[in-house]
């Protein structure tokens, strides 16, 4: 039972830092925060992503990326050009660390207000850290793991960040329904997203990039906009007002 419910907490609890922290705020700057806030939503992706632990910086910029060259070959991850999921989340892989690293030379329009906390994102980033986390995850199955079949599901928390990636990155673009006519093969993987938090609407995301809610018709319920309704009624963020960049935006 224990890891049944470590298993579903780090899902979650990953997920909403990529989602909240990294696709909403870093990428789209759908709302603000102060800076402790950010400072504060950092540790907290770091706590949450642990092994798989991605920079916020680097995540969006290759978001940017996506959605101005959305299936394209300049798309960081498109399944229309890559054979399988393994071979698109290696070139998804390839361009993060080009980036992160700096090795890629970036158009101006991708950095604009990016969040950075250069000396947390390489201390997240080190081998040290990463091996840290794996060394954590596999005392806790050898200490609660009843069979040991359960340790089949143990790989999943090394790499929780990129395979919730996947979900999206291959999946909303290969099945589900479609809202909206847009100039890619963006999905709606299904009704309710009950496993993915509201980013399973991706078509509606990819035709309204700025707004908040992800959620379109009365079914399309988004967790993380109902959680990011409660933060700005708290005051720990603020929700934007002003015009949010759009697809067309990226792509000028």
């Amino acid at each position: 039972m224990a890891i049944v419910i470590f298993i579903i907490a780090h899902w979650y609890l990953s997920l909403f830092a990529q989602t909240f922290f990294h696709h909403r705020y870093a990428a789209h700057k759908m709302f603000t925060m102060t800076k402790f806030w950010e400072k504060i939503f950092y540790i907290y992706s770091l706590l949450a992503q642990g092994a798989s632990f991605m920079s916020p910086y680097t995540y969006g910029v290759m978001h940017r990326q996506h959605h101005a060259f959305a299936d394209t070959e300049k798309d960081p991850h498109s399944p229309k050009y890559e054979p399988n999921l393994f071979k698109m989340m290696w070139k998804t892989k390839t361009y993060y660390d080009d980036i992160f690293a700096g090795r890629m030379t970036i158009d101006d329009k991708f950095k604009k207000d990016l969040p950075s906390w250069k000396s947390f994102e390489r201390f997240g980033n080190l081998w040290a850290v990463r091996l840290f986390w794996v060394a954590l995850y596999t005392a806790f199955y050898v200490f609660f793991a009843p069979y040991w079949w359960v340790f089949l599901f143990l790989p999943l928390h090394f790499v929780i960040g990129p395979a919730q990636g996947v979900v999206i990155n291959w999946f909303a673009h290969k099945i589900g329904y479609v809202n909206f006519k847009v100039t890619n093969t963006s999905r709606n993987i299904w009704p309710f997203d009950w496993l993915m938090l509201g980013e399973g609407y991706h078509n509606n995301h990819h035709k309204h990039l700025g707004r908040a809610n992800f959620g379109h018709r009365w079914h399309e319920i988004d967790p993380v906009y109902i959680a990011i309704w409660i933060f700005n009624k708290l005051g720990i963020i603020r929700l934007r007002t002003t015009r949010i960049e759009t697809e067309e935006d990226f792509r000028q």
